[in-house]
């Protein structure tokens, strides 16, 4: 019997550790996004992580008929990045992250990591905002 206990202590043990590598270290998409850095702060009650959010043009729909802010929030891993995104508040950025099924808390307070900044720039001058005018 202590044999038997022993295996299955075994595989327990092996389905938890599969498990918590699942939720927590699966890294489940990568990609890169891009829009005006809306704030970027180091925050926290035990660990201070880097958190953000850019604001990318256009409205994403949820559902037919509703429009809603296109918005990516994020947390920033290592110093150099953070160094970065801190000297870009209100300039186009474009960031590589990575989304973990779950966050942790002294890797941020969001699934999205971003792990580099690959471009920063200014908006582009050339939108124009303004409404045509009429001319009848």
């Amino acid at each position: 019997m202590n044999k038997y206990v022993k295996i299955s202590l075994f595989v327990l043990v092996l389905i938890l550790a599969a498990v918590v590598y699942w939720r927590y270290f699966f890294v489940f998409s990568e990609g890169i996004k891009g829009g005006n850095l809306n704030y970027f702060e180091k925050k926290g009650y035990v660990f201070k992580t880097w958190e953000g959010r850019i604001v990318q043009e256009g409205f994403q729909s949820p559902s037919a008929g509703a429009l809603q802010s296109n918005e990516f929030r994020f947390s920033a891993q290592g110093e150099e990045v953070a160094k970065q995104l801190e000297r870009a508040g209100g300039k186009f950025v474009e960031l590589r992250y990575k989304e973990y099924l779950n966050p942790l808390p002294w890797r941020g307070a969001s699934s999205y990591i971003v792990i580099e900044v690959i471009e920063i720039g200014e908006r582009d001058s050339d939108d124009n905002r303004e409404l045509p005018v009429n001319r009848d």
